[in-house]
């Protein structure tokens, strides 16, 4: 294979950005704040990728840490975080998103949305559900067509390769008597049961249990959140008291419903779980009461410092509107699988590009053969039955379980089995993504970051695969943060972002 010519590409990337920077330069009124900003911005810190000094657009826009995005909204301008915009480029963009939108779907796309592929149209043949080296199934896949998912037997593992269970016997707690353990499960079991067997349960009671078998925490855990949630919600939709002894008794099925000993997903180690969403709500249930051990820190000499945040409290704790709506979307998921026990199956894939798979970019020749871009619409209604990408962090779930509210985190909200990928999906490298196909739509939202809302229950019709896994696939791959705009448009990052999507190709249904 030829190598390819030994100079950096972004040149033809960098006299075409010029070349944009020129016709907005012609188009655009001078403005005197900007003037002002792209003087301020030739410090050191201001160059771009190729060592250009960057232009007056190279300046960010925005200093939150969440989003740059611009979004339009009814017609005006709405940019987050505060970023000026003048008059002029107001007017400006106003009329580009008028003329965009009315040219949308016919000029800009090379072929209608209806034409592409979707699930289950592509008619895929999985053939019989099995376990591997490289593939754990949680359910036994003997008996899985006649009965459904039923729990597959195993043994309890206690080693840095598997998650460690709360119902572990490994698990232990220092007693009140020196140089004692006792079973940490025991005391978890004993204060869950109390809270199941009551009627009701207030959010006094249910700190009062996780702390007894959290007790160093006692004092720094904050359920502030939690508490003034179930004051704020109304009572036509308030069940909660009720719905906190029954999330209890769901938590204590764990010794019952995960028998097998559950693989880390661990960087640079190809690997899939399957499981049932029965089985994902009991972990979950045990996430919300924080029964989850060595999972409380995440410094630097933690155990699992390099695996997300699985335990509820930070979500129950620092009151804002934001943890309200989170709580209203989780508390709907747990009503409605109380309720209405779900059967089908949730595939978790870890995929790792090796050395030998990495695409040569330089020699492609192939084209998209088809391309459709659009402005309107949502990945959830219109991409139903497409491969949906979360642009995801590379902690995946983001900060779902916090106070982070844009693209990843909503979706995780609206699905939350998602949520259980944190539990054991060590922080994604370079090279690798997360795939996750089956997992159901509980929610509906509007708005976005601190306009949020959770808009009630989603009724999910998709139809099941072979595996019983709803014909839905989404696709976790970090993206990067870029402070000036340029700094994309250098060929590392080009060739990072690739490889992070040519998974799909060798992973997922769409290949």
């Amino acid at each position: 294979m030829a190598k390819p010519h030994n100079r950096n590409d972004s040149s033809q990337m960098k006299a075409s950005l010029q070349h944009d920077d020129d016709q907005k330069n012609r188009n655009r009124k001078p403005d005197p704040l900007k003037q002002q900003d792209s003087k301020d911005s030739r410090g050191p810190g201001s160059s771009s990728s190729d060592g250009s000094r960057c232009a007056e657009d190279d300046k960010p826009k925005t200093s939150d840490q969440n989003t740059d995005l611009m979004r339009w909204e009814d017609g005006a301008t709405s940019v987050t975080a505060g970023s000026r915009c003048a008059e002029d480029d107001k007017q400006n963009r106003n009329s580009y998103k008028n003329d965009w939108t009315r040219r949308d779907d016919d000029a800009s796309s090379c072929c209608q949305l209806d034409s592409l592929r979707r699930l289950p149209k592509l008619d895929i043949k999985l053939g019989p559900l099995n376990f591997s080296r490289s593939h754990t199934v949680l359910i036994n896949v003997d008996i899985f067509k006649q009965c459904g998912p039923v729990p597959q037997d195993g043994r309890d593992l206690w080693d840095r390769n598997f998650v460690k269970m709360p119902c572990s016997p490994s698990s232990k707690l220092d007693s009140k008597f020196k140089f004692t353990q006792v079973s940490r499960w025991k005391l978890i079991y004993e204060n869950l049961k109390a809270l199941a067997n009551k009627a009701t349960a207030s959010v006094d009671e249910v700190a009062e249990a996780i702390f007894k078998y959290n007790p160093k925490y006692k004092g720094q855990w904050s359920f502030d959140a939690l508490s003034r949630f179930v004051e704020r919600i109304p009572k036509i939709e308030n069940d909660f008291e009720k719905l906190f002894p029954r999330i209890a008794a769901l938590a204590l099925d764990l010794p019952e419903q995960v028998k097998k000993a559950v693989p880390l997903l661990q960087r640079g180690h190809p690997a899939s779980i399957t499981l049932s969403q029965v089985q994902i709500s009991c972990l979950l249930a045990n996430a919300f009461y924080c029964t989850f051990p060595h999972r409380n820190s995440s410094g630097p000499g933690a155990e699992y410092h390099s695996y997300p945040s699985i335990n509820f409290t930070r979500l129950f704790a620092d009151w804002s509107e934001r943890k309200k709506e989170k709580l209203r979307a989780v508390m709907h998921y747990f009503k409605k699988v109380l309720e209405t026990k779900p059967e089908g199956l949730v595939t978790f894939q870890r995929c790792c590009l090796r050395d030998t798979d990495v695409p040569h970019w330089w020699n492609c020749k192939e084209t998209l053969d088809k391309l459709h871009l659009t402005s309107q619409g949502s990945i959830e209604t219109e991409g139903t039955g497409m491969l949906q990408v979360d642009f995801a962090s590379s902690w995946i779930g983001g900060g779902v379980l916090d106070s982070g509210l844009i693209q990843e985190e909503i979706l995780f909200l609206m699905n939350p089995e998602l949520i259980v990928a944190r539990l054991f999906t060590e922080k994604l490298a370079d090279n690798e993504c997360l795939i996750i196909t089956g997992c159901q739509t509980f929610s509906q939202y509007s708005g976005y970051s601190d306009r949020f809302e959770w808009a009630g229950p989603y009724d999910d019709l998709l139809e099941r695969d072979e595996w019983a896994r709803l014909n839905r696939q989404i696709l976790a791959m970090d993206a990067l943060r870029f402070k000036h705009r340029r700094d994309q448009y250098n060929m590392g990052r080009i060739t990072r972002e690739l490889n992070k999507v040519s998974h799909f190709v060798f992973n997922s249904f769409f290949n």
